[in-house]
């Protein structure tokens, strides 16, 4: 059977960028800018992202090209008879289905505020009435499972329908909408009385800000949120690259990927920083900033239920655009794997998914009392650990020695591969790098990881 392709370079980009692009965008990277300096930590993660994620993109991407499998299969065509590499195209497969099980939730989330925004329940309502929408969502174990259980037919559903007509095509409309709508957004905030000192507070790197938190803790949390942000690790870039051709180089449109996803989380603060600002609210951090404090602020601002309900929307496009590309890893991997066609592939895991899913809709509530990484947790903090923290670290590690060492797929046919075509190529003076700094660079915020949750 031949390989599906992508219509359309733009298709590529926008889809490898919407797999990479998702909440911790929104709500993690400005509120991380904020604690830690703003424009300095923006300075720091740029570079990060420049030298750990561009690298560990393009190989991602080189695999998928040059086996035109799925991650579950790539391996196979790329090893050495008797090698073992395969093993880690199973732990790619694992990481997405283990991802998606608390994404499709998150997802929900966004959606089921689009409908309370758009309907008009938070108007008029005080802060403390904010609050408790946000707890009674999570407490209600049906709101939680049909949101979720939409997310993930209407996903499968866009994959089924095909790579071109249905992925692609809905994907190239949700981020040129939520492009559009962000800057929408961002003009807005910014032109708020007082939101020109958000601004400065977002941009103007300050030394002295980020000496009180640490140099050390600012260096630290930048390289995390520029790995983390790509996605990097289970084969969810791999699986974009087994789709296009060889006109252009890996590394030039990994470039494009990473500015695009960068322009987003900026562009994110931009939103938030100046609207917190013109109202007095602290940019908190994680879900708080997002599901109780916004709300409040478009509870003041003119047109707030409008502004209120674009925001949400565009949430709901960025976390989706995550979710459709993710799903289309796991059809291709199973497509590999089985030989059934798309359609089934899409029916089976409907099912698979909406009953891997109901952990994390169910942990809220009903399932609150299992806290498995310690008093206070619940069991999304246990998937997001297991991915966030040893799945993606310890599988970008694994492509990149496949990608560098001569046990693997090696330099050279690594090199040829990714310089295909035209555009930035990857240069041989970087090999030094590649082959024994960066290795350790993703080892260290792996032990990061792993300290941040055991040793608090």
């Amino acid at each position: 059977m031949e390989r599906e392709k992508l219509g359309s370079r733009l298709g590529f980009i926008l889809l490898s960028a919407g797999c990479a692009i998702g909440i911790g965008n929104v709500w993690k990277f400005p509120y991380m800018a904020g604690q830690y300096g703003g424009g300095a930590f923006v300075l720091f993660y740029i570079f990060f992202l420049v030298i750990l994620g561009l690298p560990i993109m393009t190989m991602e991407f080189s695999v998928g090209r040059a086996s035109q499998k799925s991650p579950v299969a790539a391996y196979q065509v790329l090893e050495k008879p008797g090698q073992k590499w395969h093993l880690h195209g199973y732990a790619c497969l694992a990481g997405c289905y283990l991802l998606m099980m608390f994404y499709t939730t998150v997802a929900g989330w966004m959606l089921h505020y689009f409908y309370l925004t758009a309907t008009g329940h938070f108007e008029n309502a005080s802060p403390e009435e904010v609050g408790t929408i946000f707890t009674q969502m999570l407490g209600q174990p049906s709101t939680m499972i049909k949101w979720m259980v939409f997310v993930v037919v209407v996903g499968f559903g866009v994959c089924s329908i095909g790579l071109q007509k249905g992925l692609e095509r809905i994907t190239k409309v949700m981020m040129l909408a939520l492009l559009f709508i962000m800057l929408l957004l961002a003009v807005n905030s910014i032109l708020m009385d007082g939101g020109s000192e958000g601004l400065v507070f977002y941009l103007k790197p300050d030394f002295t800000r980020m000496k009180e938190i640490g140099i050390g803790a600012t260096i630290v949390g930048a390289m995390n949120q520029a790995f983390f942000t790509l996605s990097l690790g289970i084969g969810a870039m791999a699986i974009f690259g087994s789709y296009i051709d060889k006109e252009r180089s890996l590394m030039g449109e990994a470039i494009n990927v990473a500015v695009l996803d960068t322009f987003v989380a900026i562009v994110a603060g931009l939103i938030i920083f100046p609207a917190c600002f013109a109202y007095g609210v602290d940019a908190g951090s994680g879900p708080s900033l997002i599901f109780i404090t916004l709300p409040n602020i478009f509870n003041h601002v003119p047109l707030g239920r409008l502004w209120g309900s674009l925001f949400f929307i565009f949430m709901s496009f960025a976390a989706f655009s995550t979710v459709l590309a993710v799903f289309e890893n796991i059809i291709s991997c199973c497509m590999d794997l089985t030989g059934a066609s798309r359609t089934k592939v899409c029916i089976g895991n409907i099912l698979l998914m909406i009953l891997l899913s109901l952990p994390c809709a169910l942990g809220f509530n009903i399932l609150s009392g299992i806290q498995p990484l310690g008093a206070g947790t619940n069991i999304m903090d246990l998937e997001d650990f297991l991915v966030s923290n040893l799945l993606l670290p310890l599988g970008s590690f694994v492509y990149l020695l496949f990608c560098v060492t001569r046990y693997g797929w090696g330099w050279d046919n690594f090199k040829k591969e990714a310089n295909s075509g035209k555009g930035v190529k990857m240069p041989d003076w970087l090999r030094p790098y590649l082959t024994c700094i960066l290795p350790v660079l993703i080892l260290i915020i792996f032990a990061i990881g792993i300290k941040d949750v055991f040793l608090k």
